[in-house]
């Protein structure tokens, strides 16, 4: 495999080998997958560098299977912008020839991509974007969810905190759509535990680095839980600057509404040690996510995947095998007849096991409870998880019916 990270840049091709005779391949338009991702913001770690390999692993594992199908990657950086993710979405599908974007860390962009993709009878995969309205208000025919959302990862942090006695929460809140979405479906759950929410502190998005008038907030509430309602390296900031501003040692619990290994690498476990996260995968889970792991990290020397990753994988994967069901020609001329032949197939795969794709978009597996390990427990690089236990995929994520997603209410 070869890597060229610029910023729009062609990553990879190859020929797979398939059923079809050798000439009716011969004219063939490759099908095309962009990655469209975080490559030096705070979102990177969890997403960037890692989503591009993960996806070529894919693209490689099925053209090892299908010689006959030309496949090739695509990469830029959205530089968190909405309007720069649209205008390269839209770049690449009208001149480029892509067929499906992948990733999409941002969810105001997710949106506007789910939308372009319907006019233009695109494919669209969202793996880092994290807003549960994806599949919700803001569903579409062309466009599914992949890997957690604002729903998933708050559901078993809450439930777990608050029957451990953590009743009152107050929230520092990224201030845009997946942030204002995250801490509207975690305070839910605490109001349906018969917790209170005792006020939120917004943090501009991006941009903040010192978020010690937000704690101080935090602290002044008097809450037992602090929530936080942002991402990446918003949220290591805010761990470690509570660990300094001694909340944890006051007795405040620190809760992760979207807490990833990345974030637990970036800021150590000296600091996120006892931190409760919700994630759907994890490298050191079983021998499937181990060895995928590993032939990750051949790829990105000293660097473990983490849910985005594995996402990338498991979604692109899927996405090609609905391509080989329908055909290349079919899959370029429409990405919903693509949507609808995966919907059509159970997934399942080593990183995240059985799962389906429900009408809504949304793609459900089991999610899993862990707390972060102190120091002394770890007994390796990357080993930072205790596993508490196993959230059901039935029970993972929101039930359809209350989404108010027009593919499900029409």
């Amino acid at each position: 495999m070869t890597l060229n990270l610029g910023r729009r840049t062609l990553i990879g091709a190859g020929l797979t080998a398939a059923a079809l005779p050798r000439r009716a391949f011969a004219q063939q338009k490759p099908i095309r997958i962009g990655v469209l991702t975080d490559m030096a913001g705070p979102y990177a770690a969890n997403t960037g560098k890692g989503s591009v390999i993960a996806a070529q692993l894919a693209i490689d594992d099925f053209m090892a299977a299908h010689k006959g199908i030309k496949v090739e990657l695509v990469q830029a950086d959205l530089q968190l912008k909405p309007d720069i993710a649209l205008a390269i979405a839209s770049g690449w599908y009208d001149n480029d020839g892509v067929d499906l974007v992948t990733d999409v860390p941002l969810s105001s962009a997710a949106f506007a991509i789910g939308d372009l993709a319907k006019t233009k009878d695109k494919a669209a995969i969202f793996t880092g974007g994290a807003s549960a309205e994806i599949t919700g208000t803001r569903c579409g025919p062309n466009h599914l969810h992949w890997t957690y959302d604002t729903w998933s990862m708050p559901h078993g942090v809450v439930d777990a905190t608050v029957k451990e006695g953590g009743d009152s929460w107050f929230f520092i809140t990224a201030d845009y759509a997946f942030g204002h979405s995250l801490q509207k479906d975690a305070a839910s759950f605490v109001l349906a535990a018969n917790g209170k929410v005792l006020g939120q502190a917004l943090a501009p998005f991006p941009g903040t680095t010192d978020f010690s008038s937000h704690l101080l907030q935090a602290k002044a509430s008097g809450a037992k839980v602090l929530g936080l309602a942002n991402g990446g390296a918003d949220t290591v900031n805010c761990i470690k600057q509570a660990s300094e501003f001694g909340l944890m040692k006051g007795g405040m619990k620190v809760a992760g509404m979207l807490v990833l290994t990345h974030d637990i690498h970036g800021m150590g476990l000296q600091a996120a040690q006892g931190v409760v996260l919700t994630e759907p995968f994890y490298w050191d889970m079983n021998d499937g996510t181990r060895a995928f792991g590993h032939r990750y990290m051949k790829h990105y020397p000293g660097d473990m995947p983490g849910s985005v990753h594995a996402a990338q994988y498991s979604a692109v994967m899927h996405y090609l095998k609905a391509v080989a069901v329908v055909g290349p020609e079919k899959a370029k001329a429409s990405g919903r007849a693509v949507i609808d032949q995966m919907k059509a197939m159970p997934t399942e795969d080593a990183l995240f096991g059985k799962g389906l794709i429900r009408k809504d978009g949304r793609k459900i597996h089991d999610m899993h409870l862990f707390e972060v390990k102190g120091p002394a427990q770890s007994k390796q690089p990357w080993d930072y998880y205790i596993h508490k236990r196993v959230v059901p995929a039935a029970e993972a994520f929101r039930p359809m019916d209350q989404g108010k997603c027009p593919l499900v209410t029409a």
